[in-house]
């Protein structure tokens, strides 16, 4: 049976990248980190009946993350503080027009993109991810680009040429 100390070492050594898929998902640093905590608090309630953790809490953190935005209560917009700076070499506007054009979508349509294409999942492993058959996913990835490729409008081809 796994106990405690495992579970304090897969948390310590898995929470970046479920947070970088986090804030991919929610677009917001404070959000980001909520969906986090929440997925691990779930984790340690069942912990000793996990096989796979790593599939485990990717799963649980894009179910939550979905769940929260079918809520009528999800509306929080923090405004009154600004974004964080950006790192040496990064393309500012390309990721903050990426991040506007990606938080108009659904929360489905989202995660679909976020998991095949930042998180570079199969089709069959988003699928497994969120609960849906792999033809079901190929259909909402073509029509979440479509829908990203609207929103983004004509500015995509004039951010990518930057």
């Amino acid at each position: 049976m796994k106990g405690i100390a495992e579970f304090e070492e897969f948390a310590r050594a898995r929470v970046g990248p479920l947070y970088r898929t986090a804030w991919l998902l929610c677009g917001d640093r404070h959000h980001a980190e909520d969906l986090v905590q929440e997925t691990l608090a779930n984790m340690l309630k069942t912990w000793g009946r996990i096989d796979t953790p790593e599939a485990y809490a990717r799963t649980a953190l894009v179910r939550t993350f979905v769940s929260q935005r079918r809520r009528k209560s999800w509306s929080e917009r923090p405004t009154s503080v600004l974004p964080e700076t950006a790192g040496p070499g990064v393309d500012v506007e390309l990721r903050v027009a990426l991040q506007r054009a990606l938080s108009e979508l659904a929360a489905l349509d989202r995660a679909v993109l976020v998991l095949r294409y930042f998180e570079d999942r199969s089709v069959e492993q988003v699928a497994l991810d969120l609960g849906k058959k792999p033809s079901a996913i190929t259909t909402r990835t073509a029509r979440a680009l479509e829908r990203l490729r609207a929103v983004l409008g004509d500015d995509v081809g004039q951010l990518i040429a930057q």
